[in-house]
């Protein structure tokens, strides 16, 4: 029986062809849109424009066309990006056991280092990736079950942590501006959860056969991802698309969350990761989740009429997890007109 360090998917490097448990079926595989090229139709917000209406304008028009966005002059240093990234990249480059060692320390399991999915031992085919995830609130109680090694680690990700959410908090309130509401209603319950998820996708023999992550969108209010090599897909028009990585810019995703409270006037997009046989792939994603008593429902000024049931986040998730593989399905049991 394999031991889990043997399942990680950086055990795989050097492989000559795809395990048959990381081959997807041909409708799902990524084939020839594998190398698929980047859109230049993405939306790219410059944050540090003063005129703060139209920068409100241009997020509302793409989280409606797009559910994706750019940003940058976003106010998080260079150095700050390069630093978390690098310090990612040295978790993920550790022995494979000390891997395992630094994400099991919490006894809870909210802080975890797994490979493919959470739910590896009932998948029926595998993701080739592995991922570090833990809470994103840089207090005592939250760090002592972070990484410390790197020895770097939580220096670095503890800062991260804290400027992304102020980036995060900037952008929810010209979110909700652009819906028409107070800048404040995403303050609270809806955000005060945020994660933080270290992707690593190492270098695989056949990119066309198996996936970083299968086509999904996030169950996350918004998302903000680091990425600086390609392998971001959007699905778009009946198509796949590339999200090229901007320098020192950040990918803004719509959640599913954000879709039910907009009542479905900012959309969350389709995406996944794609592999390739160059070189290894590392993001860092942060998620802002709702508390789990949090109530998920179309706000008030925006039912004309709502679209979705109202429930809490943790029904929302239960809902989420079992429905993930199939939208159409997800969407009957959220919506009001599927009940």
């Amino acid at each position: 029986m394999e031991t889990f360090d043997q399942k990680l998917a950086s055990s795989w490097f050097d492989v000559q062809s795809v395990p048959q448990t990381y081959v997807h079926p041909p409708e799902k595989r990524p084939g020839n849109t594998i190398g698929v090229p980047p859109c230049k139709n993405i939306p790219v917000v410059d944050l540090g424009n003063d005129d703060r209406s139209h920068t409100i304008q241009q997020i509302s028009k793409a989280s409606q066309d797009f559910g994706f966005f750019q940003v940058i002059n976003h106010g998080v240093s260079k150095k700050l990006i390069d630093d978390t990234m690098s310090v990612s990249k040295e978790f993920h480059a550790m022995p494979r056991k000390d891997k395992i060692i630094e994400g099991s320390k919490d006894p809870t399991g909210s802080y975890k280092f797994y490979t493919s999915s959470e739910n590896y031992a009932n998948e029926e085919l595998h993701y080739w990736r592995d991922a570090l995830a833990h809470p994103a609130h840089p207090s005592e109680n939250n760090m002592q079950f972070w990484p410390q090694n790197p020895t770097r680690y939580r220096e670095v990700l503890k800062t991260y942590a804290e400027e992304v959410r102020k980036l995060g908090s900037r952008i929810l309130e010209m979110l909700a501006e652009g819906l028409g509401l107070s800048k404040e209603f995403f303050n609270g319950g809806l955000s005060e959860y945020p994660r933080l998820l270290s992707n690593h996708y190492p270098p695989c023999p056949d990119p066309s056969l198996t996936l970083g992550l299968a086509k999904h969108r996030d169950p996350s209010l918004i998302t903000i991802l680091l990425q600086d090599s390609e392998g971001l897909q959007v699905f778009k028009d009946g198509n796949w698309i590339g999200v090229e990585p901007i320098s020192s810019g950040f990918v803004v995703n719509i959640g599913y969350v954000m879709q039910m409270i907009s009542n479905s006037k900012f959309k969350g997009a389709d995406h996944r990761a794609v592999t390739n046989s160059r070189a290894a792939r590392t993001t860092v994603a942060y998620f802002i989740y709702p508390s789990n008593e949090t109530v998920i429902e179309p706000a008030k000024a925006l039912c004309n009429p709502p679209l979705y049931k109202s429930m809490t986040f943790t029904e929302f998730l239960q809902y989420f997890k079992s429905k993930v593989a199939n939208d159409e399905e997800l969407s009957k049991v959220l919506s009001l007109s599927g009940s």
